[in-house]
């Protein structure tokens, strides 16, 4: 099964239209935290995000303040060693 295949199965069984999966905007948000906090920081910060988006956030403005904060994170975790 492809990602899209994927996708498409699991928006039809939550009936969300695969039109409102942004999932480059979900895996670039995952990829961001993974690489500059701790990796299993992303599958969470994925659902804090659908949290948030299910609560009225803009999914890309929400995804960009948790992309800042992971980058954050990093600096202040460099600049410490």
């Amino acid at each position: 099964m492809t990602l899209d295949e994927w996708v498409k199965a699991a928006c039809a069984k939550l009936d969300i239209a695969p039109s409102d999966a942004p999932v480059s905007l979900v895996l670039n948000l995952a990829r961001d935290v993974a690489h500059n906090t701790v990796r299993p920081a992303a599958p969470v910060t994925a659902y804090l995000l659908g949290l948030a988006v299910g609560r009225g956030a803009d999914p890309r403005e929400a995804a960009d303040a948790l992309t800042a904060l992971a980058a954050s994170q990093a600096k202040s975790d460099s600049d410490e060693h």
